[in-house]
């Protein structure tokens, strides 16, 4: 590879990691292909296997979505393996504590860091999350898939 062609490459992979989200969206399959391009002829990237699993929506074109996920990754995926359903993806290290109550309290359940939980609310600190029997809320800085700035009540209806 070129320096040229290194240098390009390096600035476009850094444009897409710091593009802004335009919208939160979903695995809605059992598994997605991440694309190199808008195109079923495009090389896949990576197979993703985890529905529910969340992503960024960066772009659009026609019924494709430039998708980053909370690796960082970026790549191309179809529109029809995609959800509006919002999600989250705990992060960080250790157990991650849910607590019945926005600001602490009792603990009612543990995530694991790569768990998938669907999303309810958030405030500026902290978001409500359900799964599997858990309904409680998480600090925003253990989770991928909201904006820091984002607070709403319950997620508007698409």
């Amino acid at each position: 590879m070129t320096r040229l062609a290194a240098i390009l490459l390096s600035l476009f992979v850094t444009a897409a990691q710091a593009a802004p989200v335009l919208r939160y969206v979903s695995q809605r399959t059992d598994k997605a292909y991440l694309r190199e391009g808008p195109t079923f002829a495009h090389k896949v990237l990576w197979q993703y296997r985890r529905r529910g699993y969340p992503f960024a929506v960066i772009a659009q074109f026609d019924v494709w979505r430039r998708v980053r996920a909370a690796d960082g990754t970026v790549g191309w995926m179809s529109a029809s393996m995609l959800s509006d359903q919002r999600t989250v993806l705990v992060t960080g290290k250790g157990r991650a504590k849910i607590t019945a109550e926005a600001g602490g309290g009792k603990v009612v359940a543990l995530a694991d860091p790569g768990a998938v939980a669907g999303l309810k609310a958030c405030t500026r600190e902290a978001c409500r999350i359900h799964g599997e029997n858990i309904d409680g809320w998480i600090p925003k800085s253990r989770i991928w898939g909201v904006e820091a700035t984002e607070v709403f009540d319950r997620l508007p209806r698409r």
